[in-house]
């Protein structure tokens, strides 16, 4: 594997806190790679670790195969989840300021920005104050302050929240543009949706150390076997009760046609198969009882819950 980004046991403590331990990723180069992990968990001091806004306890982090150094603010670029623009300024000139602190002289910043603002529909906005920006609106100045130097490797911090679905599919189709220009994108969210739909590769971070590592193929097919979709009639205390200890029910039930309710399931035993159909089929109105592959959401509770 072509590494451009290798983390290397590290840990961070607060006071009273451990925020990291013993945290090792390796990210490829030219890959999505989703930073995945419940809130709390580490990611953003990992991000702010690598970005050298926090300085770890022990461990190192090493870029194409050297040891971080302040030159290399220039061969990175970070979208943080809080989002930070200077109301004030005119949006041209907010939008160049970023990109002369990442090396950038005016002349050619300019030139690069109003390609971009034309590309995401903001050209009628160059010469506004920034605060008459809508929150989308700015999302997508900051978006493109964060690439516009053209870093081999990019930090997004939940680049969708408060996107609507059309803004959102833009910038997820312009990240995929990215890495398929050769650059590397780490990728912090939530939103298990978008990383089946972007990530080449994760890492799974829970209290505070890495549990699950790998491609999304590799572990969505390690991961598979014994998830099912229940269609039944049952309310949600029947069906938990019907197959405690034996199944674990993943993410929540939705209703279905016909007045059913469709639960997914994780079995971790093969041999309690014949006791889960025989004993939802006795209390629940059972349906029927499909195998599927699992989603990375059904991944991500059964790792976080210690049962993957």
């Amino acid at each position: 594997m072509n590494t451009i980004l290798s983390v290397e046991n590290v840990s961070k403590s607060y006071t009273g806190h451990k925020a990291l331990d013993d945290v090792s990723i390796e990210v490829p180069r030219g890959a999505v790679y989703g930073l995945l992990g419940p809130n709390g968990a580490g990611k953003t001091t990992l991000i702010r670790v690598i970005n050298r806004l926090t300085i770890a306890d022990s461990g190192r982090v090493l870029l194409d195969g050297k040891a971080m150094s302040a030159d290399d603010i220039f061969h990175i670029g970070y979208m943080p989840e809080e989002r930070g623009l200077y109301k004030k300024m005119r949006v041209g000139e907010q939008a160049i300021f970023f990109a002369r602190l990442k090396g950038l002289d005016r002349r050619e910043a300019e030139r690069r920005l109003h390609t971009w603002f034309e590309r995401l529909g903001l050209k009628d906005w160059w010469n506004r104050a920034v605060e008459d920006l809508s929150k989308g609106m700015a999302q997508k100045v900051q978006f493109i302050s964060t690439v516009v130097h053209e870093p081999k490797l990019l930090i997004f911090d939940e680049p969708f929240s408060g996107f609507d679905p059309i803004n959102a599919n833009i910038l997820k189709e312009e990240i995929l543009g990215l890495r398929d220009r050769g650059a590397t994108i780490i990728f912090s969210t939530h939103n298990m949706a978008s990383v089946e739909e972007i990530c080449d590769h994760i890492t799974l971070i829970n209290k505070s150390r890495n549990i699950l590592s790998g491609s999304v193929d590799e572990i969505r097919r390690a991961a598979g076997g014994n998830t099912f979709e229940i269609m039944h009639r049952a309310d949600d205390a029947t069906f938990r009760s019907a197959i405690e200890g034996i199944a674990e029910v993943l993410g929540e039930s939705r209703g279905v046609v016909g007045g059913y309710t469709a639960t997914k399931i994780h079995i971790a035993r093969n041999e309690d198969v014949h006791d889960v159909i025989a004993h939802l089929n006795d209390r629940c109105q059972l349906r029927s009882m499909q195998e599927i592959m699992p989603s990375m959401n059904d991944i991500f509770i059964r790792a976080v819950n210690g049962t993957l």
